[in-house]
């Protein structure tokens, strides 16, 4: 089992940065795909970007596409957002996870199989 555990998140105005982290401890994490998710009050978990194994394939949810970078160290064990350009409806918890073993897709919750407990990010002015 992998324990994952973000950090970085605060409060920020309209068009500031956050950078999260994410933690992983216990087995492989280099070997797995991650990503992040979020979470904002009343709605469902969303995806928001995601990486291979080995940091090269990339996605992202559009609304945070040329503003969102993810990345990863795997010597660390630590998987990164960095977040420029915040709007107010970039505030949520936001989660990372690490992907299933052999999963075909990276957007849907189901997809992954370790969560950490999440960081709250919020902006507003």
């Amino acid at each position: 089992q992998v324990q994952l555990v973000e950090s970085g998140g605060g409060s920020v105005q309209p068009g500031g940065s956050l950078r999260l982290s994410c933690a992983a401890s216990g087995r492989i994490f280099s070997g797995y795909g991650m990503g992040w998710f979020r979470q904002a009050p009343g709605k469902e978990r969303e995806f928001v970007a995601t990486l291979a194994w080995n940091g090269i394939s990339t996605y992202y949810t559009d609304s945070v596409k040329g503003r969102f970078t993810i990345s990863r160290d795997n010597v660390k064990n630590t998987m990164y957002l960095q977040m420029n350009s915040l709007k107010p409806e970039d505030a949520a918890i936001y989660y990372c996870a690490r992907r299933r073993s052999g999963s075909q897709s990276y957007s849907y919750t189901s997809d992954y199989d370790n969560w950490g407990q999440g960081t709250q990010d919020t902006v507003s002015s």
